[in-house]
């Protein structure tokens, strides 16, 4: 059985419905309307393109009998950016083009981007329309670091603050990501298409750090809502690659993320401070984080007090990344309603990876995780939990790596990490450790419960460093779950193969229970 998932005018999403992660049973065709389309799938997620708005579909596969019905939406405009005078050659300037045909779009209209490479500089969305990338349509990304304006931090609006601009967690003067919108709903970007940073031609990848001005994103959403990616993949941003910042009702389906391995913080998405987000059936490859859950550090979690809130996400593959999954370390507003099930992680550093850090404040908990039914391989470290992360420009100062409760004991500053479930999860073929859970000396982490998890190490493993905090081994290798200022841990049907001597590794751990 499959669902659908999202339909727009010209595009649609499907989901299977059964427990495999990421990938379906068996590989299946599609048949649509009673043609059988070219090509092979084999993944729990499949899309349709090049529909045509307001007419009716009907979507089968070879996988099984379920056949659903569906209209596609109807549409006021269309408008081709070409048709407007852009070259779409990699060379001339389409910028006015394409700004254009977004501005001059009416409500419920489409810009379509039909094959080609359409250099342009930053541009801005708007409310009500879709941005359709064709197959073979890519928005190239300008090279010139002056082409990207300023966007001020802070603005200030009948004397009330508005952050307009962030970096890492605080207000920060930033360039103006390529793609941008502000306080705009009801927006969708689909199609087989690329939107490409261009990164690697220009400057940004070179000077990451120091700046005053902070890197662009590919694309920043500030304060929007109802937004739906489809399809599209983006690529080679100058820093993170999508970035929803306190925005509402995001959907992510069927979308690509893809940086070069050594490509300096270019984390793949990185929700910040949202509330309904669906990660679902999304594929990753980048230089840092492939997705990272963020809530701010201390000023904006003290101030807006917003957490990353009902997150799901769903049958994706996270590869090549330091973290598949992590949370914060800006989680000053607290993650809260966090699922993530039938998803592969290939070959990151980290599988889940949770890091914070005294400084983050009390408003900084996350509470009620659940991970489950999960495939790792050749994960270096498939779980870390690391309360000493050593970021910012204080990350080595005493008050962060210090272990003396009686000199830090919990206060306004003291982030909580609650109660975490791993459940139905295989990993093969590690190489550091199992996991590496270290809470704060004042504040252990509440409750780490492991069921049904396996864990196997490769034979060729080479020893690593398990996570970032200052004075920590640098040559673990196929070692066990190292756990430290855990009030209580819970192991059911967890198994250990080739692991260097013991399996559980305990410190300052409370209540231990093994089934």
């Amino acid at each position: 059985m499959f669902k659908k998932l999202f339909v727009s005018g010209t595009s649609a999403c499907f989901e299977f419905e059964n427990k495999n992660p990421y990938y379906n049973t068996e590989k299946y065709k599609i048949i649509l309307n009673g043609k059988q389309l070219e090509g092979e799938y084999e993944t729990n997620v499949f899309s349709l393109f090049n529909l045509t708005p307001a007419t009716k579909y009907v979507v089968k596969t070879t996988a099984d009998d379920c056949e659903i019905s569906f209209i596609t939406a109807s549409e006021t405009a269309v408008i081709n950016v070409k048709a407007l005078g852009a070259k779409a050659d990699g060379v001339s300037d389409d910028t006015f083009y394409i700004q254009l045909a977004i501005d001059s779009c009416p409500k419920n209209g489409r810009v379509v981007f039909e094959e080609g490479a359409y250099l342009t500089r930053p541009i801005v969305l708007k409310s009500d329309i879709t941005l359709e990338l064709k197959k073979g349509a890519t928005l190239l990304g300008d090279t010139v670091e002056a082409h990207y304006p300023l966007i001020p931090a802070r603005v200030y609006i009948d004397g009330k603050e508005e952050v307009m601009a962030s970096w890492e967690g605080d207000p920060f003067d930033c360039h103006q990501s390529l793609v941008f919108a502000y306080r705009q709903s009801n927006i969708q970007i689909v199609g087989e298409g690329t939107i490409d940073g261009n990164a690697q031609n220009s400057t940004w990848w070179q000077t990451p750090k120091g700046r005053k001005v902070a890197r662009p994103r590919l694309v920043f959403l500030n304060k929007c809502e109802n937004v739906v990616f489809h399809g599209v993949t983006g690529k080679n941003s100058a820093s993170w690659n999508l970035h929803p910042f306190f925005s509402k009702n995001l959907k992510f389906y069927n979308v690509k993320v893809e940086c070069p391995a050594n490509a300096p913080n270019t984390d793949g998405l990185d929700p910040e401070s949202c509330d309904g987000v669906d990660i679902i059936g999304c594929k990753f490859s980048v230089g840092d984080d492939c997705c990272a859950i963020k809530s701010g550090k201390l000023y904006m979690g003290k101030t807006y007090k917003t957490p990353a809130n009902r997150h799901t996400l769903r049958n994706n593959l996270f590869q090549n990344g330091h973290g598949a999954i992590t949370l914060g370390s800006e989680m000053a507003g607290g993650v809260t309603n966090l699922s993530v099930s039938q998803c592969v992680f290939s070959h990151t550093d980290r599988g889940l990876r949770i890091k914070t850090r005294r400084g983050r404040g009390k408003d900084a908990i996350i509470d009620g995780v659940l991970f489950e039914n999960i495939k790792m391989n050749n994960v270096l470290t498939p779980f870390v939990i690391n309360m000493y992360y050593f970021c910012d420009p204080d990350g080595f100062t005493e008050y962060v790596r210090s272990r003396d409760a009686k000199k830090f004991p919990v206060d306004d500053r003291t982030p909580y990490l609650g109660k975490f479930a791993f459940r139905d999860i295989e990993c093969t073929d590690c190489e550091c450790m199992a996991g590496y859970f270290d809470g704060l000396v004042e504040q252990p982490i509440k409750e780490i419960v492991l069921e049904n998890v396996s864990f196997s190490f490769s034979p060729d493993a080479e020893p690593h460093t398990p996570a970032m905090l200052e004075g920590v081994r640098t040559d673990y290798c196929r070692e066990g779950l190292y756990v430290d200022n855990v009030e209580t841990l819970v192991l059911k049907n967890v198994t250990f193969k080739d692991v260097v001597g013991e399996k559980i590794i305990r410190k300052n751990c409370g209540k231990v229970t093994q089934k």
